[in-house]
């Protein structure tokens, strides 16, 4: 920043760490995603009846529930959070921080309602563009206004655990129908005949955010405090993983011992999932900027930084790659693949995305979707390729 010039992030500016959590973090929202949504009908989850399934499938469904369901999506939350702070710190000589910041998140639901209609109804850049809006004013305000606003709005969403908002979520015959309904139309239907399907099931994906729409807003809040502590700029390695092993042997002893049935003190037994999942989020956050900051962290976990740091583009390419091959437009494997190889399928789209990623960013200075997302915030073309 120069002159008060508003100016984007440049390449060398990026905070590595940073980068290679959101890498890491894209790999459990793309297991979630393939195995729970695209795989088959997200609703299924929420009846008693389950279909029987092989070991292997329990097994590797059991993991991911436990461990990576709603972590993932709770450390993406951080990372937003984290990220939007640092927008608005750099932006602090230019006159236009304000404008500019809230053209960047409206530039985001844009895009989110373009990938809501037309691409995938399970998208979560709307929920993050509408959250980022009611975060940001609380940016302008001291540390301890955005540990407060965070402890608030993650008491609010732990509230609605233990008591849910009447009439929030629809009956069972209402799932079931919608289920009977993706079963006929996201394996045999046409591009038309998906898109009308998936903007008929958006008031029940509507239900879902606006249940943890609260716990997104904490979530962002508590990123954007961690990064005012100073605690990401030179992590101190002993503190993270610290509070490393602390979140996630709390987090994963609530989960598991819920899970197991151990946890039943009338409604305050709800809490232990969320309240676990939270912990985890920040656990799994604290130990990978610890490892990432190391050396011999830096030659285990750098191949996620270039996926990080194009992790729009790859999360919107994982809709479209997922959408032909489960959709009736496509290959139509919806309802036919087993949780294993799904998630198989899901590895492999990601281990390319690592290639694709590294291979572009050595071309150019972002990736696609990021550099539109930068020219419409800015207002002016910027650069693409990498100078020598």
């Amino acid at each position: 920043m120069a002159d008060g010039v508003a100016r984007p992030i440049s390449p060398a500016e990026r905070i590595d760490a940073i980068d290679v959590l959101r890498g890491v973090a894209l790999l459990g929202v793309l297991a979630i995603n393939v195995v729970t949504i695209f795989r088959v009908s997200i609703f299924e989850r929420f009846l008693s009846h389950q279909p029987t399934r092989s070991p292997i499938d329990r097994a590797v469904e059991t993991i991911l529930m436990l461990f990576v369901d709603l972590k993932a999506l709770a450390l993406f939350s951080l990372l937003f959070g984290t990220g939007l702070a640092i927008q608005f710190e750099r932006l602090a000589k230019s006159e236009r921080r304000t404008s500019l910041l809230v053209r960047r998140l409206v530039v985001l639901l844009a895009f989110g309602l373009i990938h809501l209609c037309l691409i995938w109804n399970g998208d979560i850049l709307t929920e993050y563009a509408l959250a980022g809006l009611i975060v940001l004013p609380f940016l302008f305000g001291p540390r301890w206004l955005l540990a407060l606003a965070a402890l608030a709005s993650l008491g609010l969403y732990l509230e609605m655990q233990v008591f849910p908002p009447s009439g929030w979520w629809p009956g069972t015959v209402a799932l079931r129908q919608d289920i009977a309904e993706a079963h006929r139309i996201y394996p045999t239907g046409g591009f038309l005949d998906v898109l009308a399907f998936r903007l008929r099931e958006l008031p029940l994906f509507a239900s879902l955010h606006a249940f943890i729409f609260p716990r997104t807003i904490g979530l962002f809040l508590l990123g954007a405090f961690a990064w005012r502590t100073g605690i990401l700029r030179k992590p101190p390695h002993h503190l993270l993983f610290s509070i490393a092993a602390a979140c996630i042997s709390l987090g994963a002893a609530l989960i598991l011992f819920e899970a197991g049935g151990y946890i039943r003190v009338g409604r305050i037994g709800t809490l232990a999932e969320p309240l676990g999942t939270i912990l985890l989020a920040l656990g799994y956050g604290a130990g990978i900027i610890g490892i990432a900051n190391l050396e011999r962290g830096k030659m285990l976990l750098g191949w996620a930084a270039p996926l990080g740091r194009m992790a729009f583009t790859n999360y919107l390419a994982q809709s479209l790659i997922f959408g032909w091959i489960f959709y009736g437009y496509g290959l139509g494997l919806f309802d036919r693949l087993s949780v294993a190889s799904a998630l198989a399928i899901g590895v492999a789209v990601y281990i390319g995305q690592i290639f694709f990623s590294a291979w572009w960013l050595r071309r150019y200075r972002y990736g696609p979707v990021e550099w539109l997302w930068r020219t419409l915030m800015y207002g002016v073309r910027q650069p693409m390729r990498q100078t020598a």
